[in-house]
C-alpha cells in the first residue's frame, strides 16, 4: 500500500474534504449510491469513462473513511452492494452543490465532448 513520505496536516478543512472525497469518480459514486445505485456493476455502468479498478479503489477509499458501508451477502455468487453511512448522508449537502454549480456551468461554458460522470 502506498504510504506518504510527508504526513497530512489534517487541521485544515479543506484538506479533510479533498482527501475524503477528492478524486475524480468519488462524488460521483457518493451521487449515485444516494440514488440507490449500489452493486458494483451498476456504478460501473453510471461512469463508463472509469475502469472497474479504480472505481474498486474509490470505493474502499470511501469503505475505510467511513462514507460507505460494503455489505457482502453470503450466496451463491456473492452479491456485494454498497450503503451510505451517517457520514455519508451529511456529504450529500455538499455533492448536490457541487452538482448544482456544475450544471450552471454547462450553461455558461460551451460543453467539450464528455461523457457524463452523474446519471
Amino acid at each position: 500500500m502506498y504510504e506518504r513520505k510527508i504526513p497530512l496536516e489534517m487541521s485544515c478543512g479543506m484538506v479533510v474534504i479533498m482527501e475524503t472525497i477528492g478524486g475524480k469518480w468519488k462524488p460521483c459514486l457518493i451521487y449515485n449510491i444516494s440514488k440507490g445505485i449500489r452493486r458494483p456493476g451498476e456504478l460501473q455502468r453510471c461512469s463508463p469513462g472509469a475502469s472497474r479498478r479504480v472505481l474498486n479503489q474509490q470505493l474502499n477509499e470511501l469503505e475505510q473513511s467511513g462514507i460507505v458501508r460494503k455489505v457482502i451477502y453470503a450466496e451463491m455468487p456473492p452479491r456485494v452492494e454498497y450503503y451510505l453511512t451517517e457520514k455519508g448522508h451529511s456529504l450529500l449537502p455538499v455533492i448536490a452543490t457541487m452538482e448544482a454549480w456544475g450544471a450552471r456551468f454547462i450553461e455558461e461554458k460551451e460543453p467539450v465532448a464528455a461523457t457524463p460522470l452523474l446519471q
